[in-house]
């Protein structure tokens, strides 16, 4: 397949990209390198069937273009700041909403005949029931949720009217190499293992979060662009299935750094800052985010291999070996 991976120079992006293009597939890279890294897909940038292209999702022209010849979009670029969408909202619903309607209008009028969304576990909001599956309300607890629930609308109306088949990823926690400095694990690991501090809990640590590794994401990912599955718009959590605490990944973190260290545990107010970090802590903050991913499971086939600490020691070795790509700017 000819396939257009949107955000390609992200995160998971790249790791789509990379996936695809060594499985042999022709992919074609947009990204604005407002977010993404030209690093994170340097290592495949010369092989003959990748080709990439500075742009952006929000100029429709570019979109469409990108899009000639493709069978399929993978749609990854967003703004994915939840500090970001908090504070400027505007900005966050044009990148996550009308860049995925010029994704999905390039799709009708380029005759793509599948779109992969990059949706978000945070759709759900606040857990109403545990596991979250993929019928639990959808009660988002900040804009960023409320923009992305909304580009799978737009996913599902585009399939009732376009005959597009459009697919939603609602991601739990992705983390592994490449991830970007400013979440939690990423929080942890920098302190722990770059800076022999300890990590630095805001509350008690008892809030749940599902990690998923993202090469385990990236196989769904793969198996739903490559095979049919479900309606003209499906769906799909992408998570462990297992809840671990903050607390607990912490610990994990100290134990694979190899330095004597005990976490520290601050309580700065919703939307304050530690006093130790400088980090800012996000209003509303889950306490409980866990995915039923039995779905993909009865459905694909798909099964997470990588548990948790195989997963975190593989992010800590990369990061040894790419220190400066953590900087000091700090994403929330």
């Amino acid at each position: 397949m000819r396939v257009l991976v949107t955000g390609g120079a992200g995160f998971i992006g790249s790791h789509v990209a990379e996936h695809l293009a060594k499985e042999g597939h022709e992919v074609v890279i947009l990204d604005n390198f407002s977010t993404g890294s030209i690093e994170n897909i340097r290592h495949i940038a010369s092989m003959s069937n990748v080709k990439i292209v500075n742009g952006d999702v929000l100029d429709a022209d570019a979109v469409m273009r990108a899009a000639d010849g493709c069978d399929a979009i993978s749609h990854h670029a967003a703004q994915l700041e939840i500090g970001s969408a908090i504070r400027d909202p505007v900005a966050d619903a044009r990148i996550n909403i009308e860049g995925t309607i010029n994704v999905l209008e390039a799709s009708v009028r380029k005759n793509v005949r599948k779109v992969i969304y990059a949706s978000s576990a945070g759709i759900y909001g606040e857990a109403v029931r545990l596991p979250q599956d993929e019928d639990h309300p959808k009660r988002p607890t900040w804009p960023y949720g409320v923009s992305k629930y909304s580009g799978e609308l737009y996913c599902l109306q585009y399939s009732q009217f376009y005959g597009v088949k459009t697919c939603a990823l609602r991601y739990g926690i992705v983390y592994g190499e490449r991830e970007w400095f400013g979440r939690v694990l990423t929080m942890f690991i920098k302190r722990a293992v770059l800076d022999n501090k300890p990590p630095v809990i805001f509350g008690d640590g008892r809030q749940m979060r599902d990690f998923i590794y993202v090469k385990d994401a990236v196989k769904l990912h793969n198996i739903l662009l490559e095979e049919d599955h479900g309606g003209s718009f499906e769906a799909y959590n992408v998570g462990s299935g297992v809840a671990t605490s903050i607390r607990d990944l912490a610990e994990l973190v100290i134990e694979l750094s190899g330095n004597a260290l005990e976490p520290v545990y601050e309580d700065p107010p919703e939307g304050g800052y530690s006093s130790i970090t400088g980090r800012w802590r996000i209003p509303k903050e889950l306490r409980n985010l866990q995915l039923d991913i039995s779905k993909a499971l009865r459905e694909t086939g798909w099964v997470p291999r990588t548990r948790l600490r195989e997963g975190v020691e593989r992010e800590i070795e990369w990061v040894k070996s790419n220190a400066e790509r953590w900087n000091a700017r700090e994403r929330v």
